[in-house]
């Protein structure tokens, strides 16, 4: 017994050293950073720049911490120490507690200053207008396809897309009861009822459905109703004060959620790079074909194609547009060269932006 209390003794002397080395060096890091802020005397958040940085660290991780830890450990010594210098205003698609609050602390941090906005359209209109900084909002889930409102402002707003969140979405059944004993509605978004659709029908198939306008407004109304239960995330679970009754009810356990971060800029280039592009077929024979084989010429990956009505574009009635993804920044000589050889095929051409590939 002594020589184990001896031992957890010198352990603990020990973390208390490295508690302070840490202290010291995270101290020396926020100086760095502040002087950084001096010189360049303007935005110093840099996407692509942090996106190597939080690439470094995992690569260089030995353990025994996983590599998500890592990431999210140096993710807030990033955010605090920009906010020593520059905090910065993110607006995102609200209310609190929805998945679009996670995936803005997930790629910020929790430092800035976060403001929800009830619809996609004032989150575009608050960056726009130089009220916020950047903004976040959803653009497609893995089950249930494209967020269109989304992709219809992106088509006309001066935006650019400097970044991307890429986040596991997991469904909770959450209520004020402590069972489903006596429970009369469930309140839910449409969305993640599809996404919950054969969990429910086994499990709840007698109980009344009611689709709400975001799960974070299914929870609060699950909060002040206790013969209810909502569908949401564990964020509005804790904000609203709800027992858990299931996990994980979503029907497809790799079931994802794509945000896009807004802002008047995007990236430069971080070494590993996504375009985003939306452009228009010529009326003629083999348009579409002509769209592709510029990226094909050039050997650039596309990760995406998309059509949508051409909506608030002045188009005519069933004219399409179509949204791109490829692999790879717009500075990239490939990527380059075949969005010059694009612009000579396609009816138009905007390039949405440029940004780093999400972290896991």
């Amino acid at each position: 017994m002594a020589e184990e209390k001896d031992e957890l003794t010198r352990l603990r002397e020990g973390i208390d050293r490295a508690d302070d080395e840490m202290l010291r060096l995270l101290s020396e890091r926020a100086r760095f950073a502040h002087r950084i802020g001096e010189i360049k005397q303007g935005n110093i958040y840099r996407p692509e720049r942090e996106a190597q940085v939080l690439r470094r660290m995992v690569a260089a991780n030995q353990g025994p911490l996983p590599d998500a830890v890592v990431h999210k450990i140096f993710r807030e010594v990033m955010s605090a120490c920009l906010a020593l210098e520059q905090p910065l205003h993110i607006a995102y698609f609200g209310p609190a507690g929805t998945f679009t609050e996670s995936a803005a602390n997930k790629h910020f941090g929790s430092a800035p200053n976060f403001s929800p906005f009830g619809t996609i359209d004032e989150v575009f209109r608050v960056i726009e207008s130089g009220n916020a900084d950047y903004g976040v909002v959803p653009v497609e889930n893995s089950t249930e396809g494209a967020v269109s409102r989304s992709l219809d402002l992106l088509l006309t707003s001066p935006l650019k897309i400097c970044g991307e969140v890429m986040l596991r979405i997991h469904q909770n059944l959450l209520s004020k009861a402590e069972s489903l004993q006596g429970v009369k509605r469930l309140y839910s978004h449409a969305q993640s009822l599809a996404q919950c659709r054969e969990w429910l029908n086994r499990n709840l198939a007698n109980l009344s459905r009611v689709p709400v306008s975001s799960n974070a407004e299914a929870a609060r109304m699950a909060a002040e109703d206790p013969e209810s239960c909502a569908i949401a995330g564990e964020s509005a679970g804790t904000l609203y004060g709800l027992n858990r009754l299931a996990s994980n009810i979503e029907d497809d356990s790799n079931n994802t959620t794509r945000f896009l971060v807004l802002a008047q800029h995007d990236a430069g280039p971080s070494g590993r790079d996504k375009t985003s592009i939306v452009c228009s077929a010529q009326n003629k024979p083999g348009a579409v074909h002509d769209l592709l084989t510029p990226l094909a010429n050039h050997g650039v990956s596309m990760s995406k194609f998309e059509s949508r009505p051409a909506r608030g574009f002045g188009g005519s009635r069933w004219e399409y547009v179509f949204f791109i993804d490829v692999e790879g920044h717009r500075e990239d000589a490939a990527v380059s060269a075949a969005l010059d050889e694009l612009r000579g095929r396609a009816g138009f051409v905007k390039i949405l932006g440029s940004y780093p590939n999400a972290a896991p």
